[in-house]
């Protein structure tokens, strides 16, 4: 009974804690006002793409050829294309396919990033110049060139662009996991739970993992943003989504070619590309802030 009582007691202790380090989170979080504007924009997006069917008025491929280029209107809220498509269901439409991107893209390259980050600064030695110099070889390619080459060898797919923005984006991930190991394995609970004779797989995922991961998600949400980005940019150059499927960068890319008789077709998807990539990097810059240990001393 008394065992019972000791280890429920530290199991209300740990989960106060941890109730704890939320609220400072939180709290620092909020006191950037700059961070709860991108959060805004960010939920805002990520509701529109969820709920896109229900808020769209308009199937996003569905030509109306009695309103082609369309101004803005009662009847179009942002005007329409050269086929007469409404241009705000398919940015409520290319909202989908950029967040889900971005998100795929990312878990693809932290995957990548934090087990290679963890090994390298785990073992050290050859493994850790090898993996490093792999690193370093995947920082000197043009990542802008790097997607182009992949995508058009492989053929232009969700897929395709998912292992490209992945592949080229582990290595950040995969420094910072290392840095972060370095300095967390020599501590005393990592020493402890070698001494205790615990695995290396072990020691990784239940001591390194946990307490080097917050760094990884300020960079993952930054690196949303620059899939997105590398996204349009595909799709811009016609490497991207296939058309008719709307994409914010084959809309920018369409649109440009009516500048001035329909400035509607590139402005609002440009200015969604904008909004999108500076929530994220702002939640990224208040998620930095946040995780600082620093200011809770």
């Amino acid at each position: 009974m008394a065992t019972s009582a000791v280890n429920s007691e530290i199991v209300n202790l740990t989960e106060t804690k941890r109730i704890t380090n939320f609220q400072r989170f939180w709290r620092a979080f909020c006191r950037n006002r700059v961070a709860l504007i991108g959060l805004m924009i960010v939920v805002v997006m990520i509701f529109a793409a969820l709920f896109a069917p229900a808020i769209a008025p308009y199937d996003p491929i569905e030509p109306h050829y009695t309103s082609v280029l369309a101004a803005p209107s009662s009847e179009f809220l942002l005007g329409t294309d050269e086929l007469g498509r409404d241009i705000f269901s398919r940015l409520l439409y290319g909202a989908r396919i950029s967040l889900v991107i971005g998100f795929v893209a990312q878990v693809v390259a932290i995957s990548i990033g934090l087990a290679l980050g963890m090994i390298s600064g785990w073992y050290g030695g050859w493994v850790d110049d090898a993996i490093m110099r792999i690193t370093d070889a995947f920082f000197a390619i043009p990542g802008l060139m790097f997607l182009i080459v992949f995508v058009a060898i492989l053929e232009p797919s969700p897929v395709t662009i998912f292992a490209a923005l992945g592949l080229i984006g582990w290595p950040s991930d995969a420094r910072m996991m290392r840095s972060q190991v370095l300095a967390i394995k020599e501590l005393e609970y990592v020493v402890a739970a070698r001494a205790m004779g615990a695995s290396a797989l072990r020691i990784m995922v239940s001591h390194l993992l946990p307490n080097a991961i917050a760094p990884t998600i300020v960079l993952a949400s930054l690196g949303i943003a620059g899939a997105i980005l590398a996204e349009s940019s595909l799709s811009f150059l016609g490497l991207g989504i296939t058309i008719p499927n709307p994409s914010w960068g084959s809309m920018i890319d369409l649109g440009r070619n009516y500048t001035l008789t329909a400035w509607w077709y590139a402005i609002f998807p440009g200015a969604a590309i904008m909004l999108t990539v500076l929530g994220f990097n702002f939640v990224g810059d208040g998620l930095r802030d946040a995780l600082d240990p620093t200011q809770y001393q």
